[in-house]
Parts: C-alpha cells; structure tokens; sequence
C-alpha cells in the first residue's frame, strides 16, 4: 500500500485513534503512543508504523491551523490529503465532551504559581532546545472561505492566550528559573535584582521579566505560556515586536510550555520577527 491514497475508512480510524489519545491528553491521563500506533495498524490495509505516525502528524498540523492543541510528541506535517481535514472536521463537531474538555482546560484559572515544586537542578533542567521549524501548512491545504463551516470554530489557543492566569503563573516559573540560575553561576547579587516587570511596571514595555546575563548586562525577558506542546504557536503584540527589534541583542523569548504536566522551557534571542515566523492574525480598524 505504500504510496496509495489512504481510503475513507482508513483516514476515520486514523482520526478517531488520533482525537482519543488527544482526550487523554487534555485530561492529564496517561498512554502508549506506540501500542496505540500498533492497534490501529491492524485496522488498516497493511500502513506502516511510520506511515501512520505521518498520518498523526499531519492530523496535528490541521489541528494548530484551526486553533486547537496537538497530541505532544506528533510534529506537525503539512502536505495531506483533503480528505483527512473532512473527517477531522467531521469527528470534531461528533465529540462535544472533547471540546468542552478543551474549553475547561483553557479557561481554567486554578493553576497556582507553578505546578510541582522543584529542587535548584531540577528547575535548570527544564530549560530545552527549541523545536525543529516546521513547514507551515497553509500552502498545502485550501485556505477556508468565509462560507466554509470551519470557519465557525473556536480557537481554543487564543483562548489559552488570554488567559492571564495561566500568564502570570508562567512568569512566575520564568522568575524563579531566572533566580536559580544567576545564583547557580554564583551571582545572587544579580537574582536579587531581578525585576518582574509586567507586575512592577504593567504590560507596556514589551517584556515580562528583567533579569541579568552573568556578565552584568540586562536581559530582556517576553514570556508565552501554553500547556500544550512546544510547537503551539503563540500571539504577540505590535509593541513586543517592536521593542524586540530596538532591543534585539538582549531580548529573549522564554516560551513555556507543558505546564501543568511537567513545564519546560525553551529560549529565542533576537527580533521576533527573524526568530519567529509571524502572521497577521487582526487588524486595527478605522473609519478613513
């Protein structure tokens, strides 16, 4: 079969298999990726392991183009077929406990300043590489037209992004990496200077955190929160770009993400704009 299109039938157990681990997920329960990879194969006209973790991971780029969270651990992978984005949309809209689970997870505000408490070296140790890029997929796929039900949905991550609970409890785990850190490298004269700056000033100078290198000289900190994988894409502001760009050989981007499973971190240097790939998501309006 390797080669062939994959049938309808395939593609639905494909996206069931694929929205049931995503349940689990979201409701922090635990599973086997690969006994689950081997139990669907057996469903299907003779896929290879391979072939259907690719099939995963394009499920999980459709997922992040319409807003909603991926399976952790399945890149997401443009370029497939339109007929996994029907069934996807179809399964959807067939599971509301799914997306009332998604709904309570990002609008819950009981998240407290961190979720474990960690020792100094377990703290140093959530800081990770950033992700591999991945290509964006909306070259790949038909963009929907304002007809098209999809349309209708609701971006459950920017409802994540707004949720200031969760911020805030993000910049906080960032303070505190920051202070174990610079107190780490033997310098708590610094960590004691440290500055949560969106708290101590407000959200208008384009950074969260004021920290320090080793060396003395200030790190600007701009702090984005999912507890999702590291892949989930993330909102800035007009003035985080702009003020990354003035200050772009000392502003970093501390993305957190997993955090109420078990927070990692990982960092950008640089103007968002050269380390991110950005897409105009609004637009100020006036009457000309």
């Amino acid at each position: 079969m390797a080669g062939t299109d994959w049938t309808q039938p395939e593609v639905a157990a494909t996206v069931r298999f694929y929205l049931d681990m995503l349940d689990l997920e979201i409701s922090g329960e635990s599973f086997n990726k690969a006994q689950r990879n081997r139990d669907l194969r057996k469903l299907l006209d003779d896929r290879s392991h391979g072939a259907v973790e690719r099939k995963h991971q394009n499920i999980s780029a459709i997922l992040i183009e319409w807003g909603l969270p991926y399976v952790d651990g399945y890149k997401p992978l443009g370029n497939y077929q339109s007929l996994l984005a029907t069934e996807l949309d179809i399964q959807l809209r067939s599971r509301p406990d799914l997306e009332a689970s998604l709904r309570a997870a990002v609008l819950d505000e009981d998240l407290g300043s961190s979720p474990e408490p960690l020792s100094f070296d377990e703290i140093l140790r959530r800081l990770v590489d950033p992700p591999t890029p991945t290509r964006n997929p909306r070259h790949l796929v038909r963009e929907p037209s304002w007809r098209d039900a999809r349309v209708r949905r609701v971006n459950y991550l920017e409802l994540e992004a707004a949720n200031r609970s969760l911020g805030r409890a993000g910049e906080d785990f960032v303070v505190t990496f920051e202070t174990v850190r610079l107190a780490a490298s033997g310098r708590e004269d610094l960590a004691s200077r440290i500055e949560h700056t969106s708290v101590e000033r407000g959200d208008g100078a384009g950074f969260d955190i004021l920290s320090f290198e080793e060396s003395g000289e200030e790190r600007l900190i701009e702090v984005k929160t999912t507890q999702f994988g590291g892949h989930t894409p993330f909102y800035v502001t007009r003035n985080e770009v702009r003020v990354s760009n003035d200050e772009r050989d000392r502003y970093h981007l501390y993305r957190v993400h997993k955090f109420r499973e078990s927070p990692r971190l990982f960092t950008l240097l640089g103007a968002l704009d050269e380390t991110c790939a950005l897409e105009a998501t609004s637009y100020l309006g006036r009457i000309s």
